[in-house]
């Protein structure tokens, strides 16, 4: 088992709140403002332009959920070609928009990677990505790679942005994370990848698979699935 886990750019000993360790929760849709919309309509609040991903064919619209945390809204760009490949997240097969997955914050993932296969939970290579904003900023950063789901999304994949300033702050505000739980068929083993990976997220069965968060804003608590 892994001793510790990647949060706020180090290892930290034990098992912090998951809410402490979400970098950011994936709100993926078909249809970019049909989430942008779902989300005002829940909320109150309308997200921000995020920027492109160049190459994967999507774009997103982000809302901040406190400091260092936000809610990613991504979905088709109508300004990028098809990609060769299939856009992240189930993007291309989804009917409507759902809590696809989460980041959680991170830091030296080449070797927190080699440790989590050696503990059987494979989370993929670690690869760059990018994104320019709006107003012309290229983001860039490294991860272990969305595409290889790990228990249907709910063990997260890892990011550190380095030097690139954190999304968070040019989200829109508004919203804040309170609780953040899933569901599986499976919980019992969803569970101990987790423990693996010193991440502390509530996991009960389910009929399917589901992340689910709870949020706070203009419109009260709202549950996202």
């Amino acid at each position: 088992m892994l001793a510790s886990v990647l949060v706020s750019g180090s290892f930290v000993q034990g098992s912090p709140s998951p809410i402490d360790t979400v970098d950011h929760l994936v709100y993926a849709t078909p249809d970019l403002q049909v989430g942008i919309e779902r989300i005002e309509q829940l909320s109150g609040v309308r997200a921000a332009p995020g920027g492109q991903h160049p190459g994967r064919g999507t774009r997103n619209a982000l809302v901040a959920l406190g400091p260092v945390s936000y809610l990613e809204i991504i979905g088709p760009d109508p300004e990028q070609p098809k990609p060769a490949n299939a856009r992240p997240f189930g993007i291309d097969t989804l009917s409507a928009p759902r809590l696809a997955a989460w980041a959680a914050k991170g830091s030296d993932l080449d070797r927190f990677a080699a440790e989590a296969a050696r503990s059987g939970v494979k989370l993929g290579q670690v690869v760059p990505g990018s994104r320019h904003r709006p107003d012309g900023v290229v983001l860039s950063w490294r991860y272990t790679d969305p595409s290889t789901v790990v228990a249907d999304g709910i063990v997260p994949f890892f990011i550190d942005w380095g030097r690139t300033p954190h999304p968070s702050g040019t989200a829109a505000a508004g919203l804040t994370l309170n609780e953040l739980r899933a569901e599986h068929p499976d919980p019992d083993h969803v569970q101990k990848m987790l423990s693996q990976l010193g991440v502390d997220l509530p996991v009960t069965r389910g009929s399917r698979p589901a992340l689910i968060a709870i949020v706070s804003g203009p419109k009260g608590r709202v549950e996202l699935r």
